[in-house]
């Protein structure tokens, strides 16, 4: 029961395809992990380009997959790369996406067999 996620717009973009959305799933419990990690590394390094890189990739998949919240904070990691602002500004930011993709991604192995 999708409570961490929403894949309404990956099946209005799929036509109901479940090989398609099997796909996307599989994407996003592959990939974004990684992606979140370099995001890590980047904030810890202050390295805004690999920062604003990583997490302009990741934007569209938390807006697919319905994680609006992690979708508006991932925005405000993109503006503070920007800003090349502070670590202690962002960390919790950072921390806060991360617990929402683990949590989803923890839902999707659950409800799709992952």
């Amino acid at each position: 029961m999708a409570l961490k996620y929403n894949l309404a717009k990956v099946y209005a973009l799929s036509d109901n395809d479940p090989e398609f959305v099997d796909e996307v799933l599989n994407l996003f419990v592959t990939e974004v992990p990684e992606d979140l990690k370099k995001i890590g590394e980047g904030i810890k390094n202050k390295d805004f380009k690999q920062t604003y890189a990583f997490a302009h990739k990741l934007k569209p998949t938390l807006d697919l997959l319905g994680l609006n919240v992690a979708f508006e904070e991932i925005l405000q990691i993109e503006a503070w790369t920007k800003e090349e602002g502070k670590k202690k500004e962002i960390i919790e930011t950072y921390k806060s996406v991360k617990s929402q993709v683990k949590d989803a991604i923890k839902e999707l192995r659950k409800d799709f067999n992952l």
